[in-house]
């Protein structure tokens, strides 16, 4: 089954997470292409979506949502799971879902939209959003669950074995 993993990322941290992703589905013997969304022109030869974004202010990243909507109608015949990762903190915050979540389902038909805990390296923040975080007194550091991702992966695997069944 040939499955494609599109993340829209700003500072990497949401990169790793469609890697991590990938990497699992590989193991479990699918042939995975990972590509951020704006290299993505059609959806030829692909079964299987997984599209995630970071998520900023509430809002996935531009090249995700663009990404929805040019390839809606693709998307909508064949199975789709989404991501959004960005809360941070202990507790993560902020507790709600990406804005663009509920429209990225409604669009695609998505089996699943999962939110994951982000990252925030200062080393990689421009001037202004380092001043941001400062400002907000924003968590930094890496909160993302590994373990949390992989179970996720393995829901997908699940998920598509029993179809194929």
């Amino acid at each position: 089954m040939k499955i494609l993993v599109a993340a829209a990322s700003k500072h990497g941290s949401t990169a790793e997470i469609a890697a991590a992703i990938a990497r699992n589905l590989t193991q479990a013997g699918h042939d995975v292409d990972v590509r951020p969304p704006e290299q993505v022109a059609d959806l030829e030869g692909v079964d299987v979506v997984v599209l995630g974004s970071a998520v900023y202010a509430g809002h996935w990243l531009k090249e995700a949502r663009d990404f929805t909507a040019r390839l809606a109608p693709e998307l909508a015949v064949r199975p789709v799971w989404l991501f959004s990762s960005g809360p941070i903190g202990d507790p993560l915050t902020p507790a709600e879902d990406a804005i663009d979540a509920a429209h990225a389902l409604e669009v695609t038909g998505a089996r699943d939209h999962r939110t994951f805990a982000g990252r925030i390296d200062k080393e990689k923040l421009s001037f202004g959003e380092r001043a941001l975080v400062r400002a907000l007194r924003a968590a930094v550091g890496d909160f993302r669950d590994w373990d949390e991702i992989a179970a996720w992966s393995r829901s997908i695997e699940i998920n598509l074995a029993a179809t194929e069944s």
